[in-house]
């Protein structure tokens, strides 16, 4: 019998707001254990919780960028548990009245576009980070209180290869709208992630089977690929698949039994006490809307069409959009072959940078105008290409501008043919051997010439013209 996978995805992403979601405590990563509390996050009794507008916000813009429907009326709750993640022994979230509903993400798969639901969106508060040693354990209750929203998919993602196409677009949409840096190592964004398989065309939903905790997208595919494998062969065995928690191993390659799920927890919801429900008339929906930026896949249409570039260089430079909007900046106001020219430059010689100095180009100090700048004088024939290669990496650590080292130094290109013909027959004169090798077939003894030329330029000459050149009077020699 065959069989198919169901996937599901519970992606938690921290909101980059100032302070917590309940107090007014700073979020800030990096900080020793236990300094960014207060009585309201430590769960003192009697601290009362005020909510934070920015998340809010934030969530409905989450919301608006994936299509759901936006509740005008929302309310939190408290979600009863015990463990030492969480001070006061419950969660303040949001479970009768999420803030969005519905919504989406469509994804490219080899059979063409597919649509992933979202079954909703709610906004609460994240849990402290348990932190294990050898002999011991401590809790950070830095973390606790951060607001956090929890993007519940419907179990529309068949492989483990549209899983995480799934969370890279929705990354990108939340980074696009300004809402989480989404870093996964920092624990920004993180899934629990839903598998069970079926019988190939059937309507029912298998036994399902939740990984915990996964903060890194290699570690979801890997998990998903194994526990689609180990249930397939518990069928084949006779064993009947149960409904329970496992975590990935991924020292071992492999998900392990944590603790079975046969009936879901009794959290014993209830309606939060002390905060009021949220309520959000049209105008400010509308407000928050206006805020958004273009979607990433209508930004990628419009920069090919814009600026004539592949679709491949459109959709590598759309997916991180500092760097998108730093191209666009060095790009605008330049012709079309001009702007190809510039993103050639940037996807191979800027990427490079970035790769070799681990600093992105914004924390360079190449400037947009100085790169655009650049790319005009080579475009334009005043500078060759080796001059480019050779001042793009001092712009980027060191800044300047381009038209005025090229002036001071001299840099210019040498484009008058009658002074490069006069380069071309001093070297042809001093290498007798090249040329008798060209006579006798060996074409490539032209590049020989045209390295010496560049010699003889310092490096100014186009080399372009002079291979031109070169072929002409070897030619005739």
């Amino acid at each position: 019998m065959q069989f198919e996978n169901t996937i599901g995805l519970e992606t938690h992403v921290q909101l980059k707001t100032e302070t917590k979601m309940f107090c007014s405590c700073r979020l800030k990563t990096g900080c020793e254990p236990n300094v960014n509390v207060c009585p309201v996050c430590l769960g003192y009794p009697g601290a009362l919780p005020v909510m934070n507008k920015q998340a809010i916000k934030f969530t409905v813009m989450s919301g608006l960028m994936l299509g759901c429907e936006i509740n005008h009326r929302a309310t939190f709750d408290r979600k009863n548990y015990f463990y030492p993640d969480m001070a006061k022994d419950y969660q303040i979230s949001e479970n009768f009245h999420p803030l969005c509903i519905g919504g989406g993400v469509t994804i490219q798969t080899p059979n063409g576009p597919k649509f992933i639901r979202i079954n909703h969106i709610h906004l609460e508060e994240d849990a402290a980070k348990i932190n294990h040693y050898a002999n011991s354990s401590g809790v950070d209750f830095n973390r606790g209180g951060t607001p956090l929203m929890e993007i519940v998919s419907e179990p529309d993602i068949s492989s483990a290869d549209e899983a995480i196409a799934y969370l890279e677009a929705l990354k990108e949409m939340l980074v696009y709208a300004g809402v989480s840096d989404c870093n996964l190592e920092e624990g920004n964004m993180r899934s629990d992630v839903n598998i069970s398989i079926r019988p190939q065309g059937s309507d029912k939903l298998g036994t399902k089977v939740e990984i915990k905790n996964m903060n890194s997208f290699s570690g979801i595919h890997a998990a998903l690929q194994y526990e689609a494998i180990r249930q397939r062969r518990a069928i084949a065995a006779g064993v009947e698949i149960i409904q329970e928690t496992r975590r990935w191993d991924a020292d071992a390659g492999e998900t392990l039994s944590m603790r079975t799920k046969e009936n879901a927890h009794d959290y014993r919801y209830f309606p939060e006490p002390d905060l009021v429900p949220i309520e959000l008339d049209e105008e400010t929906i509308e407000s928050w809307r206006s805020l958004l930026p273009e979607l990433p896949e209508v930004r990628r249409a419009r920069m090919i069409s814009d600026y004539g570039i592949a679709e491949y260089d459109a959709d590598v430079l759309s997916r991180n959009k500092a760097n998108a909007d730093y191209f666009e900046n060095a790009a605008k106001g330049l012709e079309k072959k001009t702007a190809k020219q510039l993103c050639n430059l940037f996807m191979s010689d800027v990427m490079a940078l970035m790769n070799e100095t681990g600093i992105s180009v914004t924390e360079s100090l190449l400037t947009p105008e100085a790169l655009s700048q650049l790319v005009q004088m080579a475009s334009t024939g005043k500078i060759n290409g080796p001059t480019v290669k050779e001042l793009l990496p001092e712009l980027f650590t060191k800044g300047g501008e381009p038209v005025k080292i090229v002036q001071e130094r001299g840099l210019g290109a040498v484009n008058d043919t009658a002074e490069l013909e006069r380069f071309v027959d001093e070297a042809i004169k001093a290498n007798p051997g090249p040329v008798a090798d060209f006579k006798n077939g060996k074409k490539a003894a032209a590049g020989f010439f045209v390295g010496q030329v560049m010699k003889l330029s310092k490096g100014k000459a186009d080399p372009k013209i002079v291979g031109q050149i070169v072929q002409q009077k070897l030619s005739q020699a």
